[in-house]
């Protein structure tokens, strides 16, 4: 199996899980093939093929050929993987995920946040905190301040982790 086929393999949850995993295993074996010989390859049902090559159609992971069935009238698709948007679509999944990390960073970094130590699966922004006088909302127990050093250093490792993995693949960040 090639690098590209085991990026294809796990990226393929994304999109189904293991039904996904399956489909794109079906069309790297055979190439090009209709949903009814992906279906028996993979041993997945029909439908569960069709969502699976939607989904990847959206992302322009595969493209689709069509002719009619000369018996009965009706359109036959044909369906490939598109190997060379894989990459891309990576690059791009990397740069949102980025995005987001970056807000969350922003916001951990611009808050103080308090907890309740017998509630400290919640946390409270000073300014809810403030409303509740201090005081936990379900407990009633007095709210404490929090270090959130650990959280902002994480995420900064793990935005600057993600951004020299796109420098690496040759990726252009925007800044």
């Amino acid at each position: 199996m090639s690098v590209q086929d085991d990026q294809f393999i796990k990226v393929a949850p994304l999109f189904g899980g293991e039904v996904a995993i399956e489909v794109i295993g079906a069309l790297l074996k055979l190439g090009e093939a209709t949903d009814d010989v992906i279906a028996a390859e993979s041993g997945v049902k029909l439908n569960d093929v069709r969502k699976v090559l939607y989904k990847l159609y959206d992302h322009a992971l595969v493209s689709s050929s069509r002719t009619r069935d000369p018996q009965s009238g009706w359109y036959i698709f044909y369906w490939r993987l598109e190997t060379d948007q894989l990459d891309a679509f990576i690059t791009s999944s990397k740069m949102r995920v980025i995005e987001k990390l970056k807000q969350r960073l922003e916001y951990e970094r611009s808050h103080t946040f308090f907890e309740c130590k017998s509630c400290p699966s919640q946390r409270f922004t000073f300014e809810d905190a403030m409303e509740t006088a201090f005081m936990c909302s379900s407990c009633g127990g007095p709210l404490e301040s929090v270090d959130n050093t650990s959280i902002v250093s994480f995420l900064e490792k793990r935005v600057e982790s993600l951004e020299k993995e796109l420098r690496g693949e040759g990726g252009t960040l925007k800044r």
